[in-house]
């Protein structure tokens, strides 16, 4: 059977995929943020709704036959859906704790983080030059964590924990699509409804029930809509990442994520009014080099490795 969306062209498919993703990529960062400042919602809890309404999502969109769903063996992703849950949970966290710049920048130290855990773990080796822009990656992000008036202890952990748990999560998503041969939103179909088990069993502990601050406490009607909102942002981002994947070049997807990069920043410091020194300033432009640097010389190495491939007789 086709799903309505497939009968869709492919411009069509392009310029719908790429307007959800950036508009769904920069909101779900600011409604966030708009929830901890203005109604202090409980972090986990925020996270558990996220999962939930991900995974209905997930399930309309089988049943519109956007994607097949692919039986898995839970326990070949039980380790992958605790990490889907400290990812999540940890950068709510750094966003919950931190200024939308701090938040942002710390994310880039992925891509570190990455590189790192791979040539440890998977033997994975990389060129001198990808190597080299981890360098104004790293030092951007120091210099904008030292000089950033909001800096705290506290932010600072979330964020280098929501950093290596991100980087682990990463690797094994790309691990386990290759071995469970899946596309991202079959593991997402499975992944979500599992972490937000892991989700329900834990969020008692950490976080109250009732009362000021607690899950079912006296909530006022625009922070529940507003959460509800955040919600379904979340599972449009997830899709549209999947949506873009499969209908642009990796130079697009790339580009297109420097671009989100910048407007999230200019947006924190217009909407919250963070205050924005010179020396962040240079730290923000240190490390979106670092990036648009590991972008060229990757997708570089990449044309090179097709390129030998054809002409291997």
């Amino acid at each position: 059977m086709v799903g309505p969306l497939s009968r869709l062209s492919a411009r069509g498919r392009l310029v719908a995929g790429l307007a959800v993703n950036l508009l769904s990529s920069i909101c779900i960062v600011f409604i966030n943020k708009w929830i901890y400042v203005h109604y202090g919602f409980p972090n986990m809890t925020l996270t558990l709704v996220h999962f939930l309404v991900t995974w209905l999502g997930l399930y309309v969109c089988q049943k519109m036959d956007i994607f097949c769903p692919k039986s898995l063996p839970i326990k070949r992703i039980v380790w992958l859906a605790l990490s889907f849950c400290g990812f999540v949970a940890f950068t709510n966290l750094s966003l919950q704790n931190n200024s939308i710049g701090t938040y942002q920048l710390a994310k880039a130290m992925t891509t570190p983080v990455i590189i790192l855990v791979q040539t440890t773990y998977y033997s994975k080796t990389f060129s001198t030059r990808i190597k080299l822009t981890l360098v104004p990656i790293t030092l951007g992000v120091i210099l904008n964590s030292y000089y950033d008036v909001q800096f705290n202890l506290l932010g600072t952990v979330f964020a280098s924990l929501g950093v290596l748990v991100t980087s682990l999560y990463q690797v094994l998503v790309g691990a386990k699509q290759h071995e469970l041969q899946v596309n991202s939103m079959q593991l997402l179909y499975y992944q979500a409804p599992l972490s937000s088990g892991f989700l329900v069993c834990v969020v008692p502990l950490f976080e109250p029930l009732t009362g000021d601050g607690g899950i079912f406490g006296p909530w006022s009607l625009p922070a529940l809509v507003t959460v509800l909102i955040s919600g379904v942002v979340a599972f449009l981002v997830n899709l549209s990442i999947y949506w873009i994947i499969g209908n642009t070049s990796a130079v697009t997807y790339n580009m297109f994520g420097h671009f989100k990069f910048c407007i999230t920043l200019i947006g924190g410091y217009l909407l919250f009014q963070e205050p924005l020194s010179l020396n962040q300033a240079l730290g923000i432009l240190c490390t979106l080099a670092g990036i648009l640097s590991y972008t060229h010389f990757k997708l570089q190495e990449q044309e090179e490795a097709k390129s030998r491939l054809i002409q291997r007789p």
